[in-house]
């Protein structure tokens, strides 16, 4: 295609991208609300629904992710699009209208689904792009995250202050304004000389896990990372229910402390992570990133100052600077024609810590929050993510790979 005929295309590629992730962050402020506004429970309990909401939809995007881009090689990109938009629209205004918690649940199941879209959205890039523009569009692919992470918690928290289900008819809204624009816009890119027959085999999302036996040299890597991931999962899986069970924040608050990580990861990704593997080197910034988010995981777990924590958000993105340094080990230890095994066992890991860190943090947040619980320790999540932290250093300690640098 001519650069004036997929500058709308991409556009209408970006936004959905960036729906996506504005329906992660939207959820997380008021979801508190909503679950005790529908159960009518206290926040420990609600905190116990929410673990099992974030991990239904992780569950479903891991199970769909493959199906779904397989689908859109035999059946086309448009047509998988467009409908995934449609369902995420109609998605939002059940979770805006439901009345029960069992209803709710089923809306986290779709959601995750239609969420599974970034393959066929990525595959879309790929099938439009010159050779020679593919990474630049790859990397305006990758920032769309950030940005409706971003976006996504400010929205949620300033309009969960009209009610806990207002973000939700906003999103709707959105979803179906860029189903709108999509359906004038979007070509079809699939053709008859690149269509593929549907194969189950190739849509196993557990594929990669067969791979990561083939990789001696970066498992102990891979054990580090799924533990460093569980960790710094707690903030999307618990940030709500604690800082409104210990601070008594608004939903409106929690919508800018989210946002305000989220400008502090894009920075730190952006540029700050440059400098920082610059002057420690991959094995000095791990250590670096461990250790700052020991110690920002006991603080937040033990001070109790609303205003501290608050001012502390943005700060804790510093630590964020671990995944990067271990993908550059893990890449540099693998032979050269094992990058590709190495990446799909990269991205099972992260789904399956996305999976078990929700519904294990907020088991933990509720079990010591809960009325008649023997210790009331709401920052329990925090102080065991900082026990991560150290199982962490043991394993980067212990780790015995002939290829790693010195």
């Amino acid at each position: 295609m001519s650069q004036p005929k997929t500058r709308l295309p991409i556009i209408f590629i970006l936004v959905t991208l960036i729906l996506d992730a504005i329906g992660i962050g939207l959820i997380l402020p008021v979801m508190p609300d909503l679950i005790r506004d529908i159960e009518g429970v206290g926040l420990s309990d609600a905190a116990i629904w929410g673990g099992i909401l974030a991990t239904s939809f992780a569950v479903m995007q891991f199970l769909c992710g493959p199906l779904v881009g397989n689908l859109s090689d035999r059946y086309g990109r448009r047509p998988v699009l467009l409908i995934s938009l449609a369902t995420m629209a109609l998605d939002y205004v059940v979770m805006a209208l439901a009345g029960s918690i069992w209803l709710l649940f089923a809306a986290r199941i779709v959601g995750g689904i239609t969420a599974a879209t970034q393959a066929t959205a990525g595959a879309f890039i790929a099938d439009i792009s010159p050779p020679e523009r593919k990474a630049a569009r790859f990397g305006l692919v990758g920032a769309t995250f950030g940005i409706g992470f971003v976006l996504g918690p400010l929205i949620g928290g300033f309009l969960g202050e009209l009610g806990p289900r207002a973000p939700f008819w906003a999103a709707a809204g959105l979803a179906t304004a860029n189903l709108i624009f999509g359906y004038f816009v979007l070509p079809e890119t699939v053709t008859d000389r690149i269509r593929r027959p549907f194969d189950w085999r190739r849509a196993n999302p557990l594929g990669a896990f067969r791979e990561m036996g083939r990789l001696p040299g970066v498992r102990p890597l891979l054990t580090l990372f799924f533990l460093y991931e569980c960790a710094m999962f707690i903030y999307p899986a618990i940030w709500a229910y604690f800082t409104q069970y210990r601070f008594g924040w608004s939903t409106g608050t929690i919508g800018i402390s989210l946002a305000m990580f989220g400008i502090g990861i894009a920075a730190v990704q952006g540029g700050l992570i440059r400098v920082i593997l610059r002057v420690l080197g991959e094995r000095g910034t791990v250590w670096y990133g461990l250790s700052y988010n020991f110690l920002a995981f006991l603080i937040i777990g033990l001070v109790d100052n609303s205003t501290a924590i608050l001012l502390m958000t943005p700060l804790l993105a510093l630590g964020a600077v671990v995944t990067p340094a271990i993908l550059g080990l893990m890449s540099r230890a693998a032979q050269d024609n094992q990058q590709g095994e190495l990446q799909g066992a990269i991205s099972s890991t992260r789904s399956v810590a996305m999976i078990l860190s929700p519904i294990a943090m907020t088991q933990i947040f509720a079990a010591f929050t809960r009325e008649g619980a023997p210790l009331i320790l709401p920052g329990a999540p925090f102080l065991l993510a900082a026990g991560l932290m150290i199982a962490c250093a043991l394993v980067f300690v212990a780790r015995r790979d002939s290829r790693a640098p010195a």
